[in-house]
């Protein structure tokens, strides 16, 4: 109790001039304020969240960020047409998604339909919170990235051989990198904690204000 008791037992005035060993130096004044550091808005906002825990995040925010990572997943399976048909857990793990992937796919327009939804409905919209912005953002950037193994697809399109090794190659990762984000970011949603991709996060940061 006497411990306690001395650990909040007011300090010890510091106004006046502070002595060491004999010494004197500069007088301490208790008005002086020192400039405390800055962080950025988009940085200082994640911090928040991320400092506050799942609380922070209400239910219908998790459910709409966790959510929108099914967009590139459903917009890049065919990536995926090598591991699935090569492998059967591959084959269980995605075939409750069939029947949604299938309505995605029935119309070509649907993704790029989508895409436009969310930016400017959901991105753009300052009534829906950041967590839900930047989540949706880090969708959006995640599919616009496949516009670069798709080009390199379409331009180099071996049907046999070493050349064709590496299109099998290219399109298992770019697949199993998908799987791993939706996985990632659908799970961290709907726990109220907040998932950076790599080289999606920092876009999504810059894209939300």
């Amino acid at each position: 109790m006497a411990i306690i008791s001395q650990l909040f037992a007011p300090l010890p005035s510091l106004t006046g001039t502070l002595t060491l060993t004999g010494r004197s130096f500069l007088p301490l004044n208790p008005s002086t304020q020192f400039p405390k550091p800055r962080l950025s808005r988009e940085r200082a906002a994640t911090l928040v969240l991320q400092s506050k825990g799942d609380d922070s995040v209400d239910a219908s925010d998790r459910i709409i960020s966790a959510v929108c990572y099914f967009y590139p997943f459903f917009d890049g399976i065919q990536y995926g047409k090598f591991i699935i048909t090569q492998y059967q857990p591959f084959q269980i793990l995605i075939q409750p998604l069939f029947p949604a992937i299938r309505a995605f796919k029935s119309f070509p327009f649907n993704g790029f339909l989508i895409f436009i939804t969310l930016y400017f409905v959901v991105v753009r919209n300052p009534n829906f919170s950041r967590y839900v912005r930047f989540n949706t953002m880090q969708a959006i950037v995640l599919d616009v990235l496949l516009i670069f193994p798709d080009l390199l697809e379409r331009s180099f399109n071996p049907r046999d051989g070493f050349g064709l090794d590496v299109v099998m190659s290219l399109d298992s990762t770019v697949f199993l990198f998908l799987l791993v984000s939706l996985i990632y970011g659908f799970s961290a949603c709907l726990f109220g904690l907040i998932p950076r991709l790599p080289l999606v996060a920092e876009a999504a940061d810059r894209q939300v204000l």
